[in-house]
This record gives structure tokens, sequence and C-alpha cells, in this order.
């Protein structure tokens, strides 16, 4: 099987290419997946049939024109999004994502929404974010609520980064966006599929798991968006 894996961002994808073989195996053994990275999720457009300048790689904006050009491009097996949820209603969201699946002729695509961001995914397996950063602030960790908006990176930021999320602010592009690189790469590799108390990463594991026909995927959470 083949899967287009479409991502928000460059730190997304350095997540998920630790992450993918983790639940799907080595590349190519069967299955073959290959990622597009985008500068921004943006908005969905107000008229789907809008051609947009495919140098502006803002996700939500080019998923209309992907998408139909998936619908025809044979060897393409599956769709996956994944995008971060921010302070949208996620029911609502993954309404509209897959009305524009729908439209544009890939009613099979599946979204995954990380709620709110994906450094929820992080929070969400204690060891691993304990074992890359030991000297990590429990009492900011103490703070999180999983798979809530509360200003996810910002509390991540604090708990691991010199200076918290106010240095990282102050600083400015593209230190943020290098940190959370930083974060993929640290702490990933330490992640258990099957460890993590994050609703909306389970969400992700299960789906990209049942696309693939894997059975010894982690259980379905069914209280969490995406299904």
């Amino acid at each position: 099987m083949h899967i287009e894996i479409l991502v928000e961002d460059s730190s997304g994808q350095t997540l998920l290419d630790i992450l993918v073989p983790k639940i799907l195996g080595a590349l190519g053994s069967p299955h073959t997946w290959r990622f597009h990275k985008y500068k921004g999720i943006g908005r969905i457009p107000a008229n789907l049939n809008k051609t947009k300048d495919p140098r502006k790689r803002i996700l939500l904006e080019q998923l209309p024109r992907v998408l139909r050009g998936y619908s025809k491009t044979p060897g393409i097996d599956a769709v996956l999004v994944v995008v971060d949820n921010d302070d949208r209603n996620c029911v609502d969201f993954l309404k509209e994502l897959k009305a524009v699946a729908s439209s544009c002729g890939r009613p099979d695509t599946l979204f995954r929404l990380a709620i709110e961001e994906m450094e929820a995914w992080y929070f969400g397996d204690y060891a691993a974010l304990k074992a890359a950063y030991p000297r990590a602030k429990q009492r900011e960790i103490d703070k999180y609520t999983q798979d809530s908006a509360c200003g996810t990176w910002e509390l991540l930021a604090d708990a691991v980064h010199e200076g918290g999320a106010a240095a990282l602010k102050k600083a400015g592009w593209p230190l943020p966006g290098q940190v959370k690189h930083e974060w993929a790469r640290q702490i990933a590799p330490y992640m258990k599929i099957k460890n993590n108390v994050s609703p909306s990463f389970n969400k992700f594991c299960n789906g990209l798991s049942r696309i693939a026909n894997i059975t010894n995927s982690p259980e379905d959470n069914v209280n969490s968006c995406g299904r």
C-alpha cells in the first residue's frame, strides 16, 4: 500500500518521520509513503474550484487542488492529512474537511487532528518526555490537561526550554520553529505507540493502522475527534 501524507509544517514532518515507521514498519516493508510538508494550515477556501498558486504552500488552501489531483492519480491507495486543531471546534472542523474530500473526489481521505497541537502527543507519553528532558520542570508539566486548548506548545516550552515560551516569543522566528524540530528529534524516538494517553494520538495511530490493515494497533478511543 502507498500512502500520501500531508502535514502542515516541517516540524510536524520531523515528528511523523519517526512515528510512522513505528506503526507501519520500515519503508517498503511492505508499505510505502511520501510526506508533503506545508508552511502553515491556513483556511479552507470558500470556492473549492478556484485555482490557488501551488507555490504558496498553505495546506488547507491547496487541499482541494491536491485531492483532485490524487483522485486522478493511479497508485495512491490512501491519503492521510494531519493538522493541528488549534482553537477550532473539532467536530465542525472535521465535518468541513470531509466535505472538501468528498467534493474533490477523495472521500476516503483520512483526517487526523492533533488536539490542540502536536505537542499534546509529547505530553501524552510522560516517560518519553522525561527521557528526552530529564530536567523538565514538573510544575509546568502538571499544569497541562491532556488534549485541551491551553497553549500546549507554550506549556511544553515552559517545561523544557530555558526561559520558556516568553524567551522563544521574544526571539521570534525562526527560533520557535527550530525548537519544535528539536522536540520532535529528542522526544519522538522514545515514544511508545501503545503507551500514550493522548486521545488524538491514539486516533492517529489507530487510523493509520486501519488503512494499512494492521490489526495490532492501539485501541480506538471513541471520545476523541477524528474518527
